[in-house]
């Protein structure tokens, strides 16, 4: 089973912080599942290949968006201008 995913962001800076944010994700995968993330232009291409179960292929895919989520909700929160305290 293989699967594309492909994110489109505003910028090229922000597509790098999001693909660094899971490419960590390339290198921890066990027998017969695959995932390479990397940046191009201003999206983030990832490819998921898993031999097996179903179930697991579509485990991996919904723990790669959960994690991308989390980056781009971390990014929001750090790149915000802070709001005044009255």
């Amino acid at each position: 089973m293989e699967a594309t995913i492909a994110l489109e962001y505003g910028d090229p800076k922000t597509a790098d912080a999001i693909a660094n944010a899971v490419s960590p994700d390339n290198f921890k995968t066990p027998a017969g599942l695959v995932i390479k993330t990397a940046r191009k232009d201003s999206g983030v291409l990832t490819e998921v290949k898993a031999e097996g179960k179903l179930a697991t292929f579509i485990a991996t895919i919904d723990d790669l968006l959960f994690c991308v989520s989390t980056a781009e909700k971390t990014l929001r929160t750090v790149t915000e201008p802070r709001r005044k305290r009255h």
